[in-house]
Formats: structure tokens, sequence, C-alpha cells
């Protein structure tokens, strides 16, 4: 299975924030968006989970999608998880299988949610409303959610941007493990070149609503690439599990 995204522009009025974006993302793989703010990495997500305008065509397993067929196949965690809510946490989580739910809960999928929030400690949340908890654990929660749902597609924006170390770390281990055992599709935007060098499969590099590299981390986290996507200079050194390691020395 995959994801083909074909000729894919998004515009607000006049304005072009995506242009032509061409990309194949294979099952099992994560794939990381990077660019500086405005690139167009947020844009690209919604567009491609159906919940933004856009020509072009999204394709799974070869079937071209709706926009309905893509909300409904292709989960969605947005960068900004900040909406208030009386819900519960638990609540929240088994609104992820929506359209399994009816007036009783069926058998067993209040545990597995319970297991799911246990996954990023979250499991003595359960009765607290939403509003009551942090924002890195209200985070946490809409990303459990989407994993919850079991979609064929996962699309996250920034999924660690309010989390400690820690968190950032159990998260994207987490999603590495999902694609592999699952077989997911999962596309991410990231700021963290490390984070992503580290768990990425592939890296597709945007600027100016262009798709200006991808590939393998090793092939995009270059000092050239960096220059041209960020305007500053950087060193690259390679770690013992040959993953490049960005350090930036200044804006140019």
């Amino acid at each position: 299975m995959s994801v083909h995204i074909k000729t894919l522009t998004v515009a607000y009025g006049k304005t072009q924030v995506i242009r032509g974006f061409d990309d194949h993302w294979q099952e099992g793989q994560i794939t990381a968006l990077i660019g500086c703010n405005g690139a167009g990495k947020s844009s690209l997500l919604r567009a491609l989970a159906g919940l933004g305008p856009m020509q072009g065509a999204v394709a799974v397993a070869g079937v071209a999608l709706s926009p309905e067929e893509q909300r409904r196949q292709i989960a969605y965690m947005p960068q900004d998880t900040s909406a208030q809510s009386s819900l519960t946490v638990l609540e929240v989580v088994l609104l992820g299988r929506l359209g399994s739910l009816g007036m009783r809960l069926p058998a067993g999928i209040a545990d597995e949610a319970m297991a799911a929030l246990e996954t990023f400690g979250l499991a003595a949340l359960q009765a607290r409303q939403l509003d009551e908890i942090s924002g890195g654990q209200r985070q946490l929660v809409f990303l459990t959610q989407a994993l919850f749902r079991q979609p064929r597609v996962l699309l996250l924006d920034e999924p660690t941007a309010a989390l400690d170390l820690r968190h950032q770390l159990l998260v994207l281990e987490r999603l590495q493990q999902v694609a592999r055992q699952r077989g997911t599709i999962v596309g991410v935007a990231m700021h963290d070149l490390n984070l992503a060098a580290q768990y990425a499969d592939r890296i597709v590099g945007l600027n100016g609503g262009h798709k200006t590299a991808s590939g393998p981390p090793v092939e995009v986290l270059t000092a050239e690439n960096l220059k041209a996507m960020y305007g500053i200079e950087a060193t690259i050194t390679l770690d013992a599990q040959n993953h490049p390691q960005v350090r930036p020395i200044r804006a140019v």
C-alpha cells in the first residue's frame, strides 16, 4: 500500500502555498516534512487529510480519493490541540473509533482505550476533563486518539512540539513501531532536524510551497540543502547509526 500524491496545489485566494507537489509515501515508513515557517508543511498535511482546498490527486493503494474518502481513511492531528472541551481524556480517545460507537460501548473497547493511554503514561488521567490537563498532556491525548483509530494513513503536525525530551522520544518510538507493525503510512511535520534524521525513513524538504529535496535523511540533510531551505550555515556529522546530525552555525 502507498499514498501517491500528484500535482497537489493549495491556494488561499490568489496565494499559492503548495505548488504542484508530487510524492510517493510507502507503507511502514515515516516521511518527515521539514522547512522553515511558512514553507507549506501544515497546509500540505491538511490538504492530504481532506480538510483544506486543493487541486490535484491523492490516491491510497492506487485508488484516487474524494475529500470525503480522505477524511475517512486518513487520520490527522493538528499542531494546535488547545481546543476547549469538557470531555474526559478517556472519552476523547474513544472518539477515535466514533464509527463503531453506538448507544452502548462495544465489549472491550474501553479496555483497549485504557491500554492505549497507558502507552504514554496517561491512564491515571482517564477521568480528568481535557480542560484540566496541561498542553503537553493534551497533545499526547490527541495523539493517542489518532493511533486508537488505527488508520491506514496517519498525518501529524508537529506532534512533539509541546513535549519534554522523554516524551518526544516515546512518541517517535511509538510512531516508528506503529509504522513497522501495522504497515501504517506516517507523515509528520517536524522542526527538530536531528529527531527527523533519527526516526524518519524519508525526509521531504519544502521551500515556498515547492518540494526542494526528498530521500533518506543522509541525502536530504546536507549543508547545501539546509542553506537553501533555512538560510543557515551548518555542519553535518554522522552518529554511530549513520544518522546525520545537524549543528547550526549561523544565519546567512
